[in-house]
């Protein structure tokens, strides 16, 4: 089941709840018992890195194709 973070707007509490997705508009109260939250956006997390792989030993270019393999010029 999803977690969604929300903010009350009275106490300034941030909190999660777990609940269906079909669930995630509706209200929720703070555990202090206050009515007016706001629902947070989220952030994904995406395992891996966004660098580029690291260039191949013995320089040079690739193998196959026609501009890897040289006929191009």
């Amino acid at each position: 089941m999803p977690r969604y973070e929300y903010r009350c707007r009275t106490c300034g509490d941030t909190f999660e709840l777990s609940r269906p997705m079909a669930e995630s508009s509706a209200p929720a109260a703070c555990p202090a018992g206050h009515d007016d939250t706001v629902k947070l956006l989220s952030t994904v997390a995406v395992a891996g890195t966004a660098a580029a792989p690291a260039p191949r030993a013995g320089g040079g270019g690739g193998g196959g194709g026609c501009c890897g393999g040289g006929c191009c010029g």
